[in-house]
């Protein structure tokens, strides 16, 4: 297993090991070891899996307070996954990274506890494979604006389809602060 820092701290890129023959592949996609030697023990306590067609744009979600860490990853199709650092206080506030995730590359990502998150789906159809830390919980869900002109994230779709909720979510700079994590160096 490869894991590699992204340009946004905290966030990591992960790369397992295939080990493949004519009648398919195998693969670890969690390891506690190869997590603990990167500098991380998540404890994951709920897993969730969505569905989506080409064009839809899921994000940019966090929970606060109640923050969720997250490793996802993609079972089929191809999706375009964004990480943003929305710790108030962070010398990196408002910034983004992302990674193309498709079950061809079988790369993951992994997201902290006080980052937003979003994708898009690229193929006809992707299901989208996610760990958390933490239980949802209805009370801590919060949104950002998918095209908020200070994060400025370069989406490949220009008219993505979007839920209600994700449509009318405030920008970053409208959400008070006690609703954002706060960064602990």
């Amino acid at each position: 297993m490869k894991i590699t820092p992204t340009d946004l701290p905290g966030v990591l890129l992960i790369e397992p090991r295939v080990l493949g023959d004519d009648r398919g592949c195998f693969f670890e996609s969690y390891n506690r070891s190869a997590f603990n030697e990167a500098g991380l023990d998540p404890h994951f306590v709920q897993s969730n899996v969505s569905e989506s067609v080409r064009g839809v744009l899921r994000g940019l979600h966090y929970q606060w307070p109640s923050p969720q860490g997250k490793l996802v990853s993609v079972l089929e199709g191809e999706v375009y996954d964004v990480a943003v650092d929305i710790r108030r206080g962070s010398p990196y506030f408002g910034r983004w990274t992302a990674a193309m995730l498709s079950a061809r590359n079988r790369r993951q990502l992994w997201i902290p506890e006080g980052f937003a998150h979003g994708f898009v789906t690229l193929s006809e159809r992707a299901i989208f494979a996610y760990q958390c830390t933490a239980l949802y919980e209805r009370a801590a869900d919060a949104g950002i604006r998918w095209n908020d002109g200070r994060i400025a994230i370069d989406w490949p779709v220009a008219q993505p389809l979007l839920s209600d909720k994700d449509a009318i979510a405030p920008f970053l700079d409208e959400i008070p602060s006690e609703r954002l994590p706060e960064f602990a160096a």
